[in-house]
């Protein structure tokens, strides 16, 4: 038997081929101890993830039965369909938007708890939102943006602004008895059926408030006749309705009482020469008034409806209104994970930079940003992942009549295949392009954290 010999010519030992095929069998030892201990974990990720990914595959080849092989035609199918569309169109814009503005929310958040005394308890609170579930999540911001301000939070604050500042409609729905005082105008406006003039007081009789509508400081109406002046068109608004019953119409009974804050102008010729507005007990003046005809006029101000705050879960707003409520939930998420790149950075660099008279916006544009690059980068691709299965939120939080305009990729899938589409072919295949949208963020997330180890 020859001898065994190293490459350089050497005689190699006898005993390390043998430790050679001991070390082989070892590893291989190893490798079947490693599979045989994932074998089970393996097993349940191919039930759970693997299987459904191929049969979602394969039966958006057939028809909403599940009986005819139809090719792509599902596929064709979903980018011609108006509300996939809409969906389509919906998750682009979530992507586009949502991502980047919960990174750089989470960015300015994680900076500025370093800056606080209480900070441990300022992460706490923004990050407690993740506790909640998404359903609790939705039907928490369905009430904060209804639209009755009695229940919606956001619409009572928005009511509660407005009146601040602009005086909110007096009486809507208020009208004349008849016809032989007053008339409707253009616009929802009343005005004198005849002319008047100076010394000639007027009785302007409302009808059609209820009890509620009627202000606290509302007084007995006065008596027309003791507000009659030679040089001034005056005159009484009230509510022509006596409660209990009697009375007269067009006549100030008692028990009946005035409106004030009721806005009148004094017209001639179509223009308006003077305004006032009546006091508590319904009288009106408008003094100095020339010699003449006029006319006075109600205007449609006074009888609208009042302002009821913003429709925010109507169409126009409540895709924004569903991303408000999905940052509540994900700032904490990107909050804490910026703080936590943001703690493991170099502080002699920073202070470096301090002592070289960067101020602080200096710092954090070129130094702290860069620096956490690699961090920042997780994050965004990570929500672009989230984002894209985005389901519970707009489902609970978008009405009926307002969901379609609403509607995304997750939410398009699950109405086809089981809220009343029962299309689980296209539903099928819109899942599919779900994950193939959704196959390149995972790719760069991966890669990603091959290179950080």
């Amino acid at each position: 038997m020859s001898t065994a010999t190293a490459p350089t010519g050497t005689t190699m030992s006898p005993e390390i081929p043998a430790q050679l095929a001991a070390n082989r069998r070892r590893k291989r030892k190893a490798r079947v101890t490693a599979v045989l201990f994932a074998l089970p974990a393996l097993t349940l990720l191919g039930a759970l993830v693997g299987y459904p990914i191929l049969y979602s595959a394969v039966r958006s080849t057939y028809d909403a039965g599940g009986s005819h092989f139809v090719g792509l035609s599902n596929y064709g199918e979903l980018f011609q369909d108006k509300a996939t569309l809409t969906a389509l169109r919906n998750t682009a814009v979530w992507v586009i938007v949502v991502p980047a503005l919960l990174t750089g929310l989470g960015l300015i958040l994680a900076v500025l708890t370093e800056k606080i005394r209480w900070a441990t308890a300022f992460k706490l609170l923004i990050f407690m939102p993740m506790a909640v579930s998404f359903l609790a999540a939705g039907i928490t911001f369905r009430l904060v943006y209804d639209q009755d301000p009695q229940r919606g939070v956001l619409n009572a604050a928005t009511v509660g602004i407005h009146d601040a500042f602009a005086d909110s409609a007096g009486y809507p729905g208020a009208r004349p008895r008849d016809a032989t005082v007053l008339k409707h105008t253009t616009g929802g406006a009343y005005t004198t059926v005849h002319t008047t003039g100076p010394g000639e007081p007027l009785t302007l009789g409302l009808v059609g408030l209820p009890p509620t509508g009627i202000p606290a400081e509302a007084k007995q109406a006065v008596n027309p006749a003791t507000t009659q002046a030679a040089d001034a068109v005056t005159g009484v608004v009230y509510v022509d309705f006596a409660p209990g019953g009697g009375g007269k119409p067009n006549q100030v009974d008692l028990r009946e009482r005035g409106l004030p804050g009721i806005t009148l102008q004094l017209t001639r010729d179509g223009k308006t020469v003077a305004e006032t507005t009546s006091s508590a007990d319904g009288s009106f003046a408008f003094k100095d008034t020339k010699p003449g005809t006029y006319a006075v006029r109600l205007p449609a101000e006074n009888f609208a409806e009042p302002y009821g705050g913003i429709s925010w879960l109507g169409r126009a707003l409540i895709t924004p209104a569903i991303m408000g409520a999905y940052l509540w939930v994900w700032t904490g998420f990107a909050m804490v994970l910026i703080g936590a790149g943001l703690s493991a950075l170099p502080r002699e660099m920073l202070e470096a930079a301090r002592m070289d008279g960067a101020n602080e916006w200096n710092v954090f544009r070129r130094i702290t940003v860069p620096l956490l690059a690699p961090v920042l980068s997780v994050v965004f691709v990570t929500l672009i992942i989230n984002v894209m299965k985005v389901f519970d939120l707009v489902y609970i939080i978008a009405p009926g009549p307002v969901q379609q305009d609403a509607n995304v990729l997750a939410l398009q899938m699950w109405l086809v295949s089981f809220g009343g589409g029962n299309n689980q072919g296209l539903g099928s295949a819109i899942g599919v392009v779900l994950l193939l949208l959704v196959i390149p963020a995972m790719a760069v997330n991966i890669r990603r954290f091959r290179r950080s180890r």
